[in-house]
């Protein structure tokens, strides 16, 4: 259960015109996330224009977004992350459930190019060492210009800031798909 109240629309009219916009930038529901972060408005704006110019304003195509996003929710253990992304996000954009269960260990997979392998590694190191050793670094380079490698490098950021957040919360999963 989450560890702070979840904003149910009818209990604010005030916020009806975020709420609304919030639902239909999210396929028409008005996620969990956004229920919890509405108890700070203005962080739940900025939330929004964030996750909607990193996922949807980059240069990252929809297949490495995915595959970096579902490899960050395996780093933190965050199944609201996974439950977002598997299996219906990432399969519109080209990830296959076996890819995305293969996120968990992708090292012993075969399943991943090279530009890829360079972005994985690259989102462990972020995640696991802060600083980012110069081979990985170089990996990165190798794959990406300078802006996908300053995109690249915030979509990991922004999914460590977002795991660390719904952990910390407790924030209960969205119900499955049906």
């Amino acid at each position: 259960m989450a560890r702070v109240p979840l904003i149910q629309e009818q209990d604010h009219p005030e916020l009806a015109e975020v709420i609304q916009k919030y639902a239909a930038g999210r396929r028409g529901k008005l996620l969990n996330l956004y229920r919890m972060l509405l108890n700070a408005p203005a962080l739940a704006e900025s939330w929004f224009n964030h996750s909607n110019a990193i996922r949807w304003k980059t240069t990252l195509d929809g297949r490495l977004r995915e595959i970096i996003i579902i490899r960050m929710g395996h780093l933190a253990g965050c199944g609201y992350v996974l439950r977002q992304h598997v299996p219906a996000l990432a399969l519109a954009d080209g990830v296959t459930v076996e890819e995305c269960n293969a996120l968990a260990d992708w090292r012993a997979s075969k399943l991943f190019n090279e530009r890829e392998r360079a972005a994985l590694a690259y989102a462990d190191a972020m995640t696991r060492e802060i600083k980012v050793p110069a081979p990985v670094f170089a990996e990165v380079k190798k794959h990406f210009d300078a802006r996908a490698t300053v995109e690249l490098t915030v979509l990991i950021g922004t999914y460590n800031m977002n795991a660390r957040v719904l952990e910390a919360l407790e924030l209960d999963l969205e119900p499955p798909a049906s």
